[in-house]
């Protein structure tokens, strides 16, 4: 049986694995710095096919282009560096839980990586080129676009950024229900206020003011939204299932 931890024994642990992500985190966004030419051409494509390929940014002050770089290299350092941080929390909650409960946060580990990358595949392929499309053309015709490197590159780490974390909405539904935090119940009964929610975050993260780029990411949030309503009401029947299972022995 496992004896409860002094407190100073898990500031030490809390310190460590934090030192350990930290490291993970150093080391991913030196790798992205090292590619960081390879990283402009993905973030910058999208740009270019909705230019017609003649599109290429300007820099208008002497750091700006290493500013950026380094915050791109940030980005690119945390979804290399995920990992390493998904399994030293779960690590570290890990001893206050029981052997269902780690189970549970274990297998969460590459569904959550596989959802943030999903989130930024979409917003990549499926919500940024027409946003894109949209801006650099709109006005086009009165004014020529002279795009600043570090605005495209923010509208892009900031897109692919929180998309990626809204594609986890599903997943830590599941988990919330799965540990009997949150019902399905309880999740369904939020879902007309999650209508307002997810417009107000899409309007958010969108960087166009129009309605149609909005919907594009309202609409996928909504429908995250009830993939996580049926994955808690899973998670609940999985549970109800096994408290049955564990009852039917202590009975006889």
């Amino acid at each position: 049986m496992n004896q409860p931890m002094p407190l100073r024994e898990h500031f030490r642990e809390l310190r460590s694995r934090v030192f350990i992500c930290l490291i993970a985190l150093l080391i991913g966004t030196a790798v992205a710095f090292y590619f960081y030419e390879e990283i402009y051409a993905i973030l910058l494509r999208p740009a270019q096919d909705a230019a017609g390929g003649n599109f290429k940014p300007v820099r208008t002050e002497i750091t700006e282009f290493l500013s950026i770089t380094v915050k791109m290299s940030l980005l690119g350092g945390f979804v290399l560096a995920l990992p390493v941080i998904l399994y030293n929390a779960i690590r570290f909650v890990a001893p206050g839980l029981t052997p269902r409960e780690r189970k549970i946060l274990f297998s969460f580990l590459p569904a959550a990586l596989a959802a943030f990358v999903g989130g930024m595949a979409f917003g990549y392929f499926v919500m940024i080129p027409p946003a894109l499309g949209f801006l650099i053309g709109f006005g086009s015709e009165v004014a020529d676009p002279f795009i600043r490197i570090s605005n495209i590159v923010n509208i892009m780490v900031r897109l692919l950024f929180w998309l990626g974390l809204s594609f986890e909405t599903p997943l830590v539904m599941y988990v919330l229900a799965a540990l009997g935090i949150v019902s399905a119940q309880r999740f369904a009964r939020f879902r007309r206020f999650w209508l307002v929610a997810a417009f107000i975050i899409a309007a958010a993260i969108t960087p166009t003011i129009d309605p149609l780029n909005q919907a594009i990411v309202a609409g996928p949030l909504i429908v995250l939204y009830e993939v996580g309503i049926l994955l808690a009401r899973l998670a609940g029947r999985r549970s109800r299932a096994q408290a049955q299972l564990n009852a039917e022995p202590a009975s006889e």
